[in-house]
Formats: C-alpha cells, structure tokens, sequence
C-alpha cells in the first residue's frame, strides 16, 4: 500500500512537472515578445509630432512640396546635397528663454547621440549666420528637413519643441529631420514590410502616408527597419483608436522614440561621412 501511495504521488508529481513545462513553453513560442510593454507609455509624447505640418512634423519649403507631392513611391533619406549641412556641421542657436533646465538638458543630449555616433558635429552660432533655431513658440514638435538657407527663403530655419515633445527619441527625431531625414515608412518599398490601413485614418490625413520615388530621397542602401526612430508608431493619425500601420513582420515593434537605431546610425553616416574622391556624398540604392 505504501509503495502504490509513493508511486502515484510521483506520477502527480510528474505530471505537475510535465504541465508546468508546457506552460513555459507555450507562454515563451505563444505570445508577442513585446505583449507585456505597456504601448501607452512606450508612445507617451510621440502625439505631438502629429500636427498640422507635412506628415504632421515636417516643414516643407515650396521645392521641396513640389518634389514630394509628385512622388508616388520612394526612399527616406534626402537626396539633394545641396540640402545637406556644409562641413558636416548644424549651426545652431536655442531661444534659452523658451525653455526649462530640464529641456536644455534633453537637447543638448540630443546632439551628443548624433555627434558621438556620426561625423557631424553642432556648434552654437556666430553673429547672423544660418542656423537651427530652437524653439519652444508653438505646440508641437516639428522641424525643417536638410538645411535651407537658399535665396529666396527665410534664412532661419526652426526646430520647435513643444512641451510634449521632451522624450530623448522625440527630440533625435525632430534633429535628423534637420539633417535631412524623412518618415521611414514612406519609403518606396513599405508595403513589403508593412500595411497602411486606410480606413482608420483620419479624413484628411491620408496623404501623411505617401509613398517617396527614388527622384525624391534615397535610403542610401540601408534596408526598411521597423526599430528606426524615424518611424511612426501602429496608431498614427488614428480615426478611431484602431492601427493605421500594421508590420507584416510577426512581433516587429514600430514607433520606438528611445534612440538611434543601428540602421538610423548607418544611414547617417553613409548620408554625410562616406564620400567619394571628387568629395561628393556616394549614394547607394537598393534595386528596386
């Protein structure tokens, strides 16, 4: 009796075991890696980049709006050279006044993830030359894309932060749209990466979900990247609440304002660091 007690009080105990595992295993193949991030939080501050500019952040000038508004399908990265910052260097000036210790702070870091990560480098401006000028007279986030110093434009160009807007990735963000980048999933190949849902967009917001051509920017050969700080989050522009930006990747996350990607990094570099002998940018496109 004794020894049918034991054997079946391992066989329970077996089974407690076999279930346990399963249940493991099950939680670890079964489940999204990122279904226990609180997605509110992760997009916290991200709804100020959705204002009324081009792609709700963007500062177009008149060229540029031609460029992009005849594009139907394209890359992310700004092509013209003449709109990238000469000697690699973002002039800058930031109305102090406007902003808090704290903010100064976040910016300044700002500069220094791009600076220690790339060849460019940012230093305060002298007397009346061209710079960034940052920002806090409007609420939003939105900036300049490339430097814009051409005659017959404004020769101050302005990077806002509104209070919503001091999360590090935001204020990256708005600086790289300085540097000449574009909305990653604008880019000319999205729809093998991602599905734009048209129905949940917000009426008169679609044309925030363009498509680039190649005449217009360039991912200068970096590959789609659903981690990029230049993408938006599942929910922008939502009508209704519901994704308007679905990965077809399963568990890619979308809309990250933390830092940097890897393939942000690349990207910058290759934009102002790379050059050829005759000391232009080389450009290098994917086939498209």
């Amino acid at each position: 009796m004794v020894g049918f007690q034991t054997t079946l009080l391992d066989n329970i105990e077996m089974l407690i075991t076999y279930f346990g595992i399963l249940v493991f295993v099950f939680t670890i193949n079964g489940s999204p890696i990122y279904n226990d991030i609180n997605l509110d939080k992760f997009y916290d501050g991200i709804e100020d980049e959705f204002g009324e500019y081009f792609e709700g952040d963007m500062v177009l000038t008149p060229i540029q709006e031609r460029d992009i508004f005849e594009a139907t399908e394209g890359r992310n990265g700004l092509r013209n050279g003449a709109k990238r910052w000469p000697n690699r260097t973002v002039v800058y000036h930031i109305e102090e006044d406007n902003f808090g210790e704290d903010e100064l702070k976040i910016i300044e870091e700002g500069m220094a993830e791009i600076a220690n990560k790339s060849c460019i480098k940012f230093r305060p401006r002298k007397d009346k030359e061209h710079a960034v000028v940052f920002k806090s007279s409007a609420n939003g986030c939105f900036s300049n894309v490339g430097f814009n110093n051409d005659d017959d434009e404004e020769s101050e160009q302005v990077l806002n932060l509104g209070k919503g807007c001091f999360k590090h990735g935001t204020v990256v963000h708005e600086m790289l749209h300085t540097l000449g980048f574009y909305h990653m999933q604008s880019t000319y190949d999205r729809d093998d990466y991602i599905k734009i849902v048209w129905e949940n967009i917000k009426e008169g917001t679609e044309h925030n979900f363009a498509k680039y051509n190649n005449d217009t920017v360039t991912d200068f050969g970096v590959p789609y990247d659903y981690g990029s700080v230049m993408h938006y989050p599942e929910k922008a522009f939502s009508k209704n609440g519901n994704k308007t930006i679905i990965p077809l990747q399963e568990n890619a996350h979308i809309g990250q304002r933390n830092e940097m990607s890897e393939s942000d990094v690349l990207k910058l570099n290759k934009m102002y660091c790379e050059q050829s002998e005759e000391g232009e940018i080389d450009v290098t496109h994917r086939n498209s």
